[in-house]
């Protein structure tokens, strides 16, 4: 839609229209800021203020003996060195710590003195009574019990388990039955002289979830981040509690310290005599073993055996050596032998030492030789060549017989000789390791002897250690009250707050409802979607008792956004006849409800007080409306005819002129057509060329003819008549049109369906109205009431 425009046209941001749209809402702003701002003062005024706490210490580095995993720490058994801060930050804020706090201070029970709003606990001063229950700790330090206590004199008091029922009288010291054991309750010894009164609340609650709180509140951190110094912090209602609390921790951190220091050196010194014990039986043991194995071995002097068994190995090598070469050569021999297919040359004197073998070869290559000259002059079946042949074969086969037990007998030797060779480089090599052995024995007696002075003297030390077992930890300052003033709440944050979700919460309310709304609301917005389309006035909402037609002399807003209406509406005509009357004026919507019978009854009212002669005509056959304007109180009929518009289209015999119905409203006289009875096919008939000769007479009588018409979205009626129109209307009602429906009459207007197109928009908040709406002209002024914030 080339004639609307949704911020694509223009990026340019309006801050001015936009802070309009937070400011003009500034009463509800004050409202919900003041709203927030008693909420925050009544939560400041019943919140139970809490105060801190705080004690800084620094952790003492282990040194020297200071801990017991040093004295193994030339052995290397274990990596020593200096405490990790923040492993000891974990281990103060241990839960394991903070039940020992608990315990100890006894925290898992508390006394509240019962207020009308608010409970204030008890602590550091006498109780007021006394409690002891019958059932072992390890069941109280596990159970959650809440009861309430009202003292009534010296000697009774009241007991219940709900506040909001009726307590039981008892007296001091007798046996009172509770879900978590037998109970008995005295009175204070040391504070009977200032007896307390009132009621009072007790809560029993298990050891580990008080703990586990006061592990999420406590604050452990470094004083800078190299530093080992450690700063503590509690925050907690009454101050007192949270400086025991901060001082119990660092006291039992320090003997945990202390008492795990001990444990180790104590273990440490248990395990040194064992091992003392047992390194003196490995000294013997170790003299022994040495012994055994010089005597099993034979082993005099290591060194002259070495030698002797050196030449040995030597000999035997080169031996293997010669044979290995004799068996490759008889090998290589006989391989050749036996893979001849006929009689050629076996090679000889290759270094073979059997002297059979050579002279058969030498005699066989000699026949060869003799062979090859003789078969030159005869053939293969002389008698002589077969002779050599037969001798021939019986030579080749001497030779593959000796060279065959010649290999075998060489093979012996070279496994014979490879044994021998074996067992003298066995003792060779036995040599350095009988050396090595004699040596790790020495060693090893070396080692236990150092190892068992060593543990001697580390036995001393760790005694020592036991009985100088110091803290971890060095306190500086003890805990003490950072500030006498309450830490929380915070009444500057909290009134900042207010004021912050004060604005906060209008301001959503606002920028999601305009984020969400895809609705019109008056004449600025409607302009700045569609562009060069005429938007000839915005009309004002009704208020609940005003009159729904315009009264004589009528000077409020909607009379004059009225006469504005007319007063556009009338240049448009007189700019647009060009000699034609053009005086038709359809008065049409996107859908039912958004004004337009409302709009066409007061414009044809508007007209008629200027002296016009003006003619209402009700085309919506389908849903007449104007009746419900017309049939009012303030209008009454000078001329009543029964037919009406529908009668016309249908019936040829009914005129003009028995269509027409005068009436005198207060404000003027006009003639009107009603829409007449409902008919079964609206489109058909409206399709009737009557309809025309309708317009073409009234034209001419009449100054101007304003058209009640169907909404143009529901039904085709209004575009089959569009054609007779010198103007149409097109009503949007504010806060009911959604934007997105204008591209329909826009896209008919660009198509050439509908002619002289404007827009009015009606229906419009006085808070959304232009200045002449909201401020008026002296006249008709709406004063609002205090309490109307829009």
């Amino acid at each position: 839609m080339s004639n609307l425009n949704f911020g694509v046209s223009d990026n340019s941001i309006d801050f001015k229209e936009l802070l309009k749209g937070y400011t003009k809402h500034w009463k509800w702003f004050a409202f919900s800021v003041i709203i927030m701002a008693v909420l925050a003062y009544f939560n400041i005024r019943y919140s139970i203020p809490k105060y801190a706490a705080q004690a800084k210490i620094q952790i003492i580095e282990d040194k020297g003996s200071s801990t017991e995993l040093n004295l193994f720490k030339d052995l290397d058994f274990i990596s020593g060195g200096k405490n990790k801060v923040d492993d000891e930050i974990e281990i103060i804020n241990s839960k394991s710590n903070l039940i020992k706090v608990v315990k100890e201070l006894g925290i898992n029970m508390r006394v509240y003195s019962m207020g009308n709003i608010v409970n204030s606990e008890i602590y550091g001063k006498p109780f007021p009574f006394d409690i002891s229950f019958y059932e072992p700790d390890s069941i109280i330090h596990n159970s959650k019990f809440t009861f309430f206590i009202e003292l009534v004199n010296d000697t009774t008091f009241k007991y219940g388990k709900e506040e909001d029922e009726p307590l039981k009288t008892f007296a001091y010291g007798k046996n009172i039955i509770t879900p978590i054991g037998d109970m008995v309750m005295t009175p204070n010894i040391d504070n009977r002289g200032n007896s307390m009164k009132g009621r009072f609340k007790v809560t029993v609650n298990p050891v580990s979830n008080v703990a586990q709180s006061y592990q999420s509140l406590i604050n452990v951190s470094q004083a800078s981040e190299f530093s080992n110094i450690l700063n503590i912090s509690l925050v907690d209602p009454i101050q007192q509690k949270a400086i025991d609390i901060i001082n119990t921790l660092v006291s039992i951190y320090n003997q945990n310290a202390v008492t795990d220091k001990k444990a180790i050196a104590d273990k440490t010194s248990n395990f040194i005599d064992d091992r003392i014990t047992d390194i003196y039986s490995n000294l013997a043991s170790a003299d022994q073993t040495e012994e055994e194995f010089r005597a099993n071995r034979g082993l005099a002097d290591v060194a002259s055996q070495a030698n002797l068994s050196l030449n040995a190995s030597a000999a035997n090598e080169r031996e293997l050596q010669n044979a290995n070469v004799q068996l490759m050569i008889a090998s290589a021999m006989k391989d050749e032998v036996d893979g001849q297919q006929g009689y050629d040359l076996i090679a000889y004197n290759v270094g073979l030492s059997d002297p059979i073998i050579a002279n058969t070869t030498q005699k066989y290559n000699e026949l060869v030789q003799q062979r090859k000259r003789l078969l030159e002059d005869t053939g293969e079946k002389h008698p002589t060549i077969l002779r050599l042949n037969e001798q021939l074969d019986g030579l080749k086969q001497g030779i593959q017989s000796g060279l065959s037990n010649a290999t075998n007998n060489l093979d012996l030797t070279v496994n014979n000789l490879g044994k021998q060779l074996s067992q003298a480089q066995s003792r060779l090599y036995q040599a350095p390791k009988n050396q090595r052995v004699l040596t790790d024995i020495a060693r090893k007696k070396n080692t236990i002897e150092n190892l068992y002075l060593y543990l001697l003297q580390k036995r001393e030390e760790s005694q020592i250690t036991f009985a100088s077992a110091t803290p971890k930890s060095k306190i500086i300052d003890e805990a003490y009250a950072s500030s006498p003033l309450p830490v929380s709440p915070k009444k500057k944050i909290f009134y900042l707050a207010a004021l912050i979700v004060g604005l906060l919460i209008p301001f959503s309310i606002i920028y999601i409802n305009d984020l969400l709304d895809n609705k019109i609301h008056n004449k600025v917005e409607l302009e700045r979607l569609i562009k060069e389309v005429p938007i000839l006035a915005e009309i004002p909402r009704l208020a609940k008792k005003q009159e729904k037609l315009i009264q004589k002399d009528d000077r409020s807003v909607m009379a004059e956004s009225l006469r504005i209406l007319r007063a556009n509406l009338d240049y448009i005509i007189k700019q647009k006849k060009n000699g034609e009357k053009n005086n038709i004026i359809f008065i049409t919507s996107s859908t039912p409800g958004e004004g337009k019978s409302f709009i066409a009854s007061n414009l044809a009212v508007i007209f008629a007080n200027t002296g016009k002669k003006v003619l209402l005509i009700g085309a919506d056959i389908r849903n007449p409306k104007l009746n419900t304007y017309l049939d009012l109180g303030q209008s009454k009929a000078l001329t009543k005819n029964e037919l009406g518009l529908t009668e016309f289209l249908v019936d040829d015999d009914v005129s003009v002129e028995n269509l027409v119905n005068r009436v005198n409203t207060n404000a003027a006289t006009i003639d009107v057509i009603r829409s007449g009875k409902i008919p079964p096919n609206p489109a058909e008939l409206l399709m009737n060329k009557r309809i025309g000769n309708l317009f073409e007479k009234v034209a001419e009588e009449y100054d101007y003819i304003i058209v009640d018409t169907a909404p143009l979205m529901v039904v085709t009626d209004t575009l089959l008549i569009s054609k007779y129109a010198g103007h149409i209307l097109y009503i949007a009602r504010a806060g009911f049109t959604e934007s997105k429906v204008l591209e329909f009459p826009l896209k008919l207007k660009k198509e050439g369906k509908l002619k002289g197109l404007s827009f009015v928009v009606n229906d419009v908040k006085s808070s959304n109205l232009g200045y002449g709406g909201k401020y008026g002209y002296g006249y008709g002024k709406t004063v609002k009431k205090w309490w109307n914030f829009s």
